[in-house]
């Protein structure tokens, strides 16, 4: 299975998703690759904000290696599933794009904890190092949720 997690910039909630997800999947001896993209190219070629690292390595996972890049609407042609960590992501994903867009293919992130109810990750972006351990906490429980449903296949 192919995945794409996508934020906005791809240096905060992103790069925390891929690393989180990619490690419960080789924990769980599954065969993803995991990648991650952010809708407004602003950091293109950037690590991870320095937050997003340290909580990551908190954790015991280094998202450090990560570098920034522009989703494109080819990303639906490579990735089986894409998930979003807010709605304003996937409007700007139907946006760049256009007529390549598969609503089939995209998926709110946090659905995984809280069905149908269409919330988002909050972005720690401009905020203290709190707001990145919630942010962590939140995408590591929808992680854990994406592996187990796989693994119960």
């Amino acid at each position: 299975m192919k995945i794409l997690m996508v934020c906005l910039g791809n240096i905060c909630r992103s790069p925390l998703a891929e690393g989180i997800l990619k490690n419960k999947a080789l924990q769980a001896g599954l065969n993803w690759t995991v990648e991650s993209a952010g809708t407004n190219g602003y950091h293109n070629g950037e690590p991870p904000h320095q937050m997003s690292i340290k909580v990551g390595l908190q954790n015991g996972i280094d998202i450090s290696g990560q570098r920034s890049r522009q989703f494109v609407a080819a990303d639906f042609e490579k990735y089986d599933i894409i998930y979003a960590m807010a709605k304003d992501v996937v409007d700007d994903m139907k946006w760049i794009a256009k007529d390549k867009f598969e609503p089939e293919k995209v998926a709110l992130i946090l659905n995984e904890l809280y069905p149908g109810a269409n919330k988002c990750v909050p972005d720690p972006w401009s905020g203290p190092e709190k707001g990145y351990h919630e942010t962590y906490k939140l995408i590591e429980q929808a992680c854990e949720k994406i592996v187990l449903r796989e693994v119960g296949k």
